[in-house]
């Protein structure tokens, strides 16, 4: 596979996502083959999997800078900053520019609904989540500073992000304005932080004063 940082390759893999995406939005996801999306970037069969794995991938382009970003939280966090905070200014400031990873681009909504309306894209992400969960886990035990049980809070982060990220999808599908889903979005993610790091709030029944 064509490294990354090759930038021939990275234009190649650009255009291919860019002619996959317009194909799949015109057409459905599940209507448009690989053959004809390689036609359309101008490049064989072999080239296209020579950068994605997986057809759903050719869409879902954007999910390895999905990983980039969390290992670039932990990794270059300045000097004393708790790796939750670091995550959470890392997700605040991708809502902050309305980066397509926090769902709150522009014109998103075609994709979006392309999507949701197919079932082996959704079961991709849901295979994602399991890979992102699994590498912040390795990146929060080979942390030298962290203190606490990786796996639970890589878990905890992913599902804290997966519950904001459903619901402004759902907003916006249902059209709502998009101004007031990226402030719900921003303070939901606050909230999951929040609880992330002070803990569920208890629900015990406080004793009355008298």
């Amino acid at each position: 596979m064509p490294k990354r940082g090759d930038r021939g390759g990275a234009q190649t893999r650009a255009r291919i996502a860019a002619a996959a995406t317009d194909l799949f939005l015109k057409r459905g996801f599940e209507d448009v083959t690989t053959a004809e999306v390689a036609a359309a970037a101008g490049v064989s069969k072999v080239t296209v999997f020579a950068h994605f794995d997986r057809k759903e991938d050719l869409l879902l382009d954007r999910l390895p800078d999905a990983l980039d970003a969390t290992r670039s939280a932990i990794r270059e966090r300045a000097d004393g900053t708790d790796v939750l905070e670091a995550i959470r200014r890392a997700a605040l400031a991708l809502a902050a520019q309305r980066h397509p990873l926090s769902g709150l681009s522009e014109g998103a909504e075609p994709l979006l609904r392309t999507l949701t309306g197919s079932t082996a894209l959704i079961s991709r992400l849901r295979q994602f989540e399991y890979e992102i969960e699994k590498e912040l886990a390795a990146e929060l035990d080979a942390d030298a500073h962290f203190r606490g049980d990786s796996a639970l809070v890589a878990a905890l982060l992913v599902a804290a992000y997966r519950t904001v990220a459903v619901d402004t999808v759902r907003r916006r599908l249902a059209g709502d304005d998009l101004t007031e889903i990226s402030e719900a979005h921003h303070s939901r993610l606050e909230h999951a932080f929040e609880v992330l790091t002070t803990g569920i709030p208890s629900s015990t029944p406080q004793p009355h004063n008298r």
